[in-house]
C-alpha cells in the first residue's frame, strides 16, 4: 500500500545512505585500484561515503521534531527506550557471535572470543558509549542527542540549543581528526556520545521547526561545497601523519550532511515506489545486523580465496541482501519484537 504520510525522496535517502555504509564497512577498493601500491580510489570513496551518518541523524532530527517540541519528556522516554533496548540485544549478540572463523577452528570459541573482550575492556568508557561491535555507536549517540533536546526544549531554553551543540561539535574535532594539532585530552573516541550527534540531530530539528527549504540547485551547491571543505581537510590532515580515510566527521561534514538532506527534499517524488516505503522502515534493523554479515561475508571469501572486485562485490551485495532478507524475515515472526523496534 502507498504510503502518503512519508516523503519518498526522504526513505529512498535512508536506503542510499544504508547502502553507502554496507560499502564502508566492507571496505571496497582498497586492494586494487592503487597508485604507488596506495588505495587512491578506496579512500576517496571512503570519505564519499560519509555523507551517510550524518544524514541518518539530520533524518532523526527532522523527523522527530513536532513530538519533541510539544511533550519533550515525553518523547524522550518512548523514543529513547526502544532504542536502548536494540542497543543492548545487539551487543549482547555482537559480543557472543565469533568475527574469526579460521581463530575459532584452530584455538576455540573461548579464545577468539576471549581477545575481543579483553580489547573492549581497555577503554571501558568507550565501550559503554559504543556497545558491543563498532556500528552500534550510533544508537547511544542518537539517545543522548535526543535527550539533551528533548530536556532543554523542556526547560524551554531552546536558544542554546545551536551554542551548546556546537561547543561539543568543536570538541570533538579537536579531540578526533584534530587531535594530533590540539592535543585535547579526550576521556573516549568523540565520534561516540554527543560530539557530533547532537549537533546533526538539532540541525535536522532546527530546519523542520524553522520549515527551511532550499531548492535544489542551491542544496546541489551546498552539498559540493561541504565535499570540497571535507575533503579538503582530510587532505591537509595527512600532513600531519593523519591517515586519509581516519574521518568520521570534519568542520565540512554537516554541510555535506544537509547538502544530501535538502537536494532529496527538493525532489519529494523520487523514488516514490511501494519498494521504497516497504524496505526504508527496515533501515534501522538492516543498520544493526548489516556489520555481523558483513563478517560473515569477509570469512566466505576468505576461506574461498576470492579476492580483489570480486570479493568486494560478494561482501557487499551479499551484505545487502541477506541482511535484508533477514531483517524482513524475522518481521514476520515473534523474534521482531526481541530483535527490533
Amino acid at each position: 500500500m502507498e504510503n502518503t504520510n512519508k516523503i519518498a525522496s526522504l526513505e529512498l535517502g535512508r536506503l542510499l545512505a544504508m547502502f553507502a555504509i554496507i560499502a564502508l564497512h566492507s571496505q571496497v577498493f582498497m586492494t586494487y585500484l592503487l597508485m604507488d601500491d596506495f588505495p587512491v580510489f578506496g579512500n576517496i570513496f571512503n570519505q564519499l561515503t560519509r555523507f551517510a551518518v550524518p544524514f541518518f541523524f539530520i533524518l532523526s532530527g527532522y523527523f522527530i521534531q513536532p513530538k519533541l517540541t510539544h511533550t519533550p519528556l515525553k518523547t524522550i522516554q518512548s523514543y529513547c527506550a526502544p532504542l536502548f533496548k536494540i542497543w543492548i540485544v545487539w551487543s549482547a549478540l555482537s559480543l557472543a557471535l565469533p568475527f574469526h572463523w579460521r581463530k575459532v577452528a584452530e584455538n576455540g570459541y573461548l579464545a577468539e572470543r576471549t581477545g575481543y573482550w579483553n580489547w573492549l575492556t581497555q577503554n571501558p568508557l568507550n565501550a559503554l558509549f559504543e556497545g558491543g561491535m563498532v556500528h552500534l555507536w550510533f544508537i547511544p549517540a542518537l539517545i543522548i542527542a535526543v535527550s539533551i533536546i528533548g530536556l532543554l526544549v523542556h526547560f524551554k531554553k531552546t536558544t542554546w540549543l545551536i551554542p551548546i551543540a556546537v561547543i561539543l561539535y568543536v570538541y570533538g574535532l579537536a579531540g578526533g581528526s584534530y587531535q594530533t594539532l590540539t592535543e585535547v585530552w579526550t576521556p573516549f573516541f568523540t565520534r561516540n556520545g554527543p560530539f557530533f550527534s547532537t549537533l546533526m540531530v538539532v540541525i535536522g530539528f532546527e530546519l523542520r521547526r524553522r520549515e527551511i527549504t532550499l531548492s535544489s540547485t542551491n542544496a546541489l551547491i551546498l552539498l559540493l561545497v561541504g565535499f570540497a571543505i571535507h575533503f579538503s581537510e582530510a587532505y591537509s590532515l595527512t600532513q600531519f601523519d593523519v591517515p586519509f580515510n581516519l574521518h568520521d566527521f570534519l568542520i565540512g561534514t554537516p554541510l555535506m550532511g544537509i547538502g544530501v538532506f535538502f537536494l532529496l527534499l527538493s525532489k519529494p517524488r523520487l523514488g516514490h515506489h511501494p519498494i521504497t516505503f516497504t524496505l526504508s522502515k527496515h533501515v534501522l534493523g538492516i543498520y544493526v545486523c548489516h556489520l555481523l554479515f558483513v563478517v560473515v561475508f569477509l570469512n566466505i571469501t576468505a576461506m574461498m580465496g576470492i579476492t580483489l572486485a570480486m570479493r568486494d562485490f560478494v561482501i557487499v551485495f551479499g551484505t545487502a541482501t541477506v541482511s535484508t532478507l533477514f531483517v524482513l524475515i524475522m518481521d514476520k515472526t515473534p523474534f521482531k519484537r526481541i530483535l527490533f523496534r
